[in-house]
């Protein structure tokens, strides 16, 4: 029996949930193999806020919203579903199928599922940050470091890693400024900093200033303030991956999903792809994993076809 082309509306060999730059590369490639696939998103991208997307080959400087729209039409052009609404849950159903429970009250099966749910932005507590997210307060200098290159940028301490992150940053401009609260820099940290004529302000930062929608600088509790055109902040990364920790998928010591090759979690039938596994991915990382998940999916699904052919025939089924 092909069941690559059957079911009914409620029953998809893969279920993606996420519909991102993962999600939509694995649900292309997938489609293309003639796979039913369902993608469930909550239309609530992490790069929403960012007015352009940098780095991915052929698409550099597009808009966000316009690499997603595309993706969509693709992957309905080869008659995959798209469904905005949230995943609630996923539950293992019978041996290599499950449930996945939408927050409208329906409920849909798959054989496999891709979880592409991603990560959120953790940023320290300080006023103003939030809403200039994406705009001048910055997280990723390879994303966003060619377009404030040259200015007058500043890091804010957020970590041990801060050190190594203004490092990076340093490509970027010749005058990057270390907001760091005092007595936590190492005497070698202050050195390596020192080196390359970073500068260090160790008082604690009160709030952003702003004039004309536009970051000026960063403002001191003790009243001082220090022009920046553009804050890089390196954030804490916390991944969407609550419906597959509820799955018993495995984490590691740090919260992150134990992955295999190409995505596969410890739940068989189960597969990771982007932010919610690694919280390094750009958007091209991203689509390359949810390209690599899908066809590692499609092979699996491919065996268990195969093992249900067999027991057909010798059971005299005829196709």
């Amino acid at each position: 029996m092909d069941r690559s082309i059957v079911g009914d509306m409620n029953n998809y060999d893969v279920v993606v949930v996420g519909g991102g730059a993962a999600g939509l590369s694995a649900a292309l490639v997938l489609t293309r193999a003639r796979r039913r696939v369902l993608v469930v998103d909550s239309g609530t991208p992490r790069n929403a806020p960012a007015a352009h997307l940098q780095g991915f080959l052929s698409r550099d400087g597009m808009p966000p919203a316009d690499l997603l729209d595309a993706g969509r039409r693709e992957v309905e052009g080869y008659g995959g579903v798209i469904r905005q609404v949230t995943a609630t849950d996923v539950v293992a159903f019978r041996s290599a199928s499950f449930q996945v429970l939408l927050a409208d009250g329906d409920r849909v099966s798959g054989r496999r599922v891709l979880v592409a749910t991603g990560l959120r932005d953790e940023l320290p507590d300080v006023p103003g940050l939030l809403e200039r997210w994406a705009r001048d307060v910055l997280h990723c200098p390879y994303c966003h470091g060619w377009e404030v290159r040259t200015r007058q940028l500043g890091v804010l301490w957020n970590g041990p890693d801060s050190v190594r992150y203004a490092q990076t940053v340093r490509q970027w401009a010749d005058d990057v400024v270390l907001f760091v609260p005092p007595g936590v820099l190492t005497n070698a940290d202050r050195g390596h900093l020192v080196a390359r004529a970073i500068g260090i302000v160790e008082v604690p930062v009160a709030g952003l200033v702003v004039e004309d929608d536009q970051l000026t600088g960063v403002e001191l509790t003790d009243g001082h303030i220090v022009p920046r055109a553009a804050l890089f902040v390196p954030p804490r990364f916390v991944p969407h991956h609550g419906l597959l920790t509820r799955l018993g998928c495995q984490v590691d010591e740090q919260g992150w999903m134990v992955v295999g090759p190409f995505g596969a979690t410890s739940v068989p039938g189960v597969w990771v792809a982007g932010n919610v596994a690694n919280p390094r991915a750009q958007v091209i990382t991203a689509a390359g994993e949810g390209s690599a998940a899908a066809i590692a999916i499609n092979a699996d699904l491919v065996e268990e076809d195969v093992r249900d052919a067999v027991h057909d025939f010798n059971q005299g089924f005829v196709p």
